[in-house]
């Protein structure tokens, strides 16, 4: 089996196992799916966003032809473009709209370049974009994130005026329930027997939740304020209006029935502002979502950028992207979280990845896990992160392997694209904000195109 993969991508686990593999896809994907609606704000819900990343992914899944093991999330690149939405709209009705519309416009885009993928090939993006520009820019994808695993470990503490961490009593409390969570997943994935091999991101999330349940605890019964890591608020809330049925059962707040109410504010105006803020984001993920799939390709040892093909990715990606909008408000992105779990546990069945969407579709609505969900530390979290994010940035360093550094062509072209993107080369234009990771790519593809056309020049003379 290629790259010593426990299971392939055709490979389907047993109903019960795969329903625990499902679930830790799941916990792998959810801090970052959640996140993104609760920083637009405006109304927007994690549920919701939940069970549009659940519609998103079996979309994609649909147009891949169930052979590209990586699940949908909630796309950070567009939440600048979902604040404009709402900034520009007349009532949060006609926001809500314009968040559909501007998915809509985005997945257009890729519809577009995929278009031009089926009718010319995907030879033109190995010479854009080699292993020199791809190998890079896949690290700083992990290396990018670095910085939000190590805050998330010491969520619950100071910092000073210089950004480094006080150590305080949350952020000792805060740091160790981060290294139990950091060290059971390392010891179960490196020495775990069966199971525990292949679920060790449950596992150490479970290990650092009963830590941080344990302080908090010790907190309540002493009086100590900072020994209380759990928030129980989530829990709490099921209950603030005495036990009904949506203690137990919720609909989440879909998008697409708040957004009809704003159908009679629209204007064609409203739109192109809409398109504006939305299409040249679309082109910078097309970027990211490119890398994510050649990383994925070295994972599971199949180009999936010729089988199924990078036109149905693409496609996969951006109608999957519509309609995880229309039911969220977010639109999706293959996320690194995903593969750098398929990565560490060796698990590539698509088998996993579509359960793990139904999951996100059926939790959406079950409030008391949706809770539980919301009640994991942050702390717990970036334990693991710090392992998964690793593993993105090493995947791609993995990539640079095979190109030759003696050359100076691919030496200046890996070099710029590293130092642009650890640097944090990001730009905003207008209202279009390049991130460190598209910047450090433009930059990347540049350098090599100017060097390597220098180098066939200098060849043909």
């Amino acid at each position: 089996m290629a790259n010593n993969l426990v299971y392939g991508v055709k490979d389907k686990p047993k109903f019960g196992q795969m329903i625990v593999f499902a679930f830790q896809q799941l916990l792998a994907i959810m801090a970052a799916t959640i996140a993104v609606p609760a920083i637009v704000g405006n109304g927007m819900t994690a549920s919701a966003a939940l069970f549009g990343a659940g519609v998103g992914t079996i979309v994609y899944q649909l147009f891949t032809k169930f052979r590209s093991p990586v699940f949908l999330g909630s796309s950070f690149a567009f939440i600048g473009s979902m604040v404009a939405a709402f900034a520009g709209a007349t009532s949060a009705s006609l926001g809500f709209l314009g968040i559909i519309l501007g998915a809509l416009f985005a997945g257009l885009v890729y519809v577009v370049i995929a278009i031009v993928v089926k009718l010319v090939g995907v030879n033109w993006i190995d010479k854009l974009m080699p292993a020199a520009v791809i190998g890079p820019t896949v690290a700083i994808i992990g290396l990018s994130l670095a910085g939000a695993a190590i805050k998330d470990v010491f969520s619950y503490g100071p910092q000073d005026g210089n950004g480094a961490f006080i150590m305080s009593g949350f952020s000792w409390v805060s740091l160790i329930c981060a290294l139990v969570t950091l060290l059971v997943v390392v010891l179960c994935s490196t020495y775990g027997k069966k199971m525990a091999k292949l679920i060790p991101f449950i596992i150490g999330i479970l290990a650092g939740y009963v830590v941080a349940g344990i302080f908090t605890a010790i907190g309540f019964a002493t009086g100590n304020d900072a020994l209380k890591i759990l928030d129980l608020a989530p829990f709490k809330a099921l209950v603030a209006d005495g036990v009904t049925l949506k203690t137990f059962v919720a609909v989440p707040q879909f998008t697409f029935a708040e957004a009809f109410k704003g159908v009679k504010e629209f204007s064609w105006s409203y739109a192109a502002t809409v398109a504006v803020a939305y299409v040249p984001v679309a082109f910078v993920v097309f970027a990211e979502h490119l890398a994510d799939h050649k990383n994925l390709s070295s994972i599971i040892g199949s180009d999936l950028t010729k089988d199924p093909g990078l036109h149905r990715t693409l496609l996969g990606d951006g109608v999957g992207s519509v309609a995880g909008a229309f039911f969220g408000g977010c639109p999706n992105t293959t996320y690194g979280e995903s593969v750098g779990c398929v990565a560490i546990t060796r698990n590539a069945s698509v088998a996993t990845i579509t359960t793990t969407a139904i999951m996100a579709i059926l939790i959406a609505f079950v409030s008391p896990f949706v809770a539980f969900l919301d009640s994991i530390p942050g702390c717990v979290m970036g334990g693991v992160c710090i392992t998964l994010y690793g593993f993105i940035a090493v995947s791609g360093l993995k990539m640079i392997q095979k190109v030759d550094l003696e050359d100076n062509a691919n030496l200046f072209t890996v070099s710029v694209i590293l130092i642009a993107g650890i640097g944090g080369m990001a730009m905003t234009i207008g209202k279009v904000t390049l991130t460190s990771i598209a910047c450090a790519l433009i930059l990347g593809i540049i350098v090599n195109a100017v060097l390597h056309n220098k180098k066939k020049t200098e060849v043909d003379e």
